[in-house]
């Protein structure tokens, strides 16, 4: 499922709008929403439930109501948590109003205070794809995903900040497909058959270079044009030591509190701020210090 990280929610207006655009027919006449449970309903009930759904704000930020947020973001467990709680107020029986104070009574209605660095953890990175040198200060470690356009988005401001610290910050990558995207997995496991010939970035860039188009007839188009040995490559994608491997990645993730990509650490601590230079800059100098 998509689960779209603080920072992704803070993304410029124009790469949200979009977004909006995009989905706004599918929240506002779609009868079933992620992770919602309508059963057991009358269908009195359940158009009741949607309206109350469509018109709620939610609350994590992201500027959404709570039905468009459970379709562009299922992970967010605020709407994800207003909805539980709005639809057990219904099947209880409760008015609209009820139903309503329900939810702003509940611990979904407001969103933590905000933090910019959280405290730091233990995240595995052996063996993980690395770029920079292995003596730098700073260690990003970057949770993604190859069909999120967020993360799309991500590679070109990572890409620049890597430009501005060449000596001081190394990024590491760790797999995080997440369930809506269901390219993810496979483009996941490329990127990593790709690492044992020793073109992960390659791959990494062409994989987010074909984003919209990404399939397994793609991946393999992809693979043969970076000149890999293709009999490895394939036995590589499909094997089990891959998919064992992306699947520790975004256990790792779990682990740590990620629930969207891209997620971003720094030295440890995860990032919840926009990820252009100069909003990143600060904190990173602050490290250098």
């Amino acid at each position: 499922m998509i689960r779209y990280s603080q920072f992704a929610r803070q993304a410029p207006v124009g790469l949200l709008l979009g977004a909006v655009l995009l989905f706004a027919q599918d929240w506002k006449t779609a009868t079933t929403l992620p992770s919602v449970d309508l059963e057991g309903l009358t269908p009195a009930k359940k158009a009741t439930a949607l309206k109350l759904l469509r018109n709620r704000d939610c609350s994590c930020g992201c500027g959404m109501k709570v039905a468009q947020c459970r379709i562009e973001d299922p992970g967010c467990t605020y709407s994800r948590g207003l909805s539980s709680v709005m639809i057990a107020a219904l099947k209880e029986g409760k008015s609209d109003a009820a139903v309503l104070a329900a939810a702003e009574s509940s611990k979904f209605a407001h969103p933590p205070e905000h933090k910019l660095l959280d405290d730091p953890v233990n995240i595995p990175t052996a063996g993980a794809p690395v770029l920079g040198p292995a003596n730098a200060r700073i260690t990003l470690v970057e949770f993604s995903d190859f069909q999120c356009p967020y993360c799309g988005k991500a590679i070109h401001q990572l890409e620049a900040v890597m430009k501005a610290y060449p000596t001081q910050v190394k990024l590491i990558f760790k797999q995080y497909p997440l369930d809506s995207h269901p390219q993810a997995p496979i483009s996941a496991a490329a990127a990593l058959a790709a690492n044992r010939q020793g073109k992960f970035w390659q791959m990494h860039d062409a994989l987010f270079a074909n984003r919209p188009r990404l399939s397994r007839k793609t991946i393999m188009e992809l693979a043969a044009g970076l000149g890999l040995d293709m009999k490895r490559f394939t036995a590589d994608l499909d094997s089990p030591e891959i998919k064992k491997a992306v699947d520790r990645d975004t256990a790792d993730g779990d682990n740590v509190g990620v629930d969207g990509t891209p997620t971003i650490f720094i030295n440890g601590q995860r990032y919840n701020g926009s990820l252009e230079l100069g909003a990143i800059k600060p904190v990173l100098d602050a490290k250098l210090k």
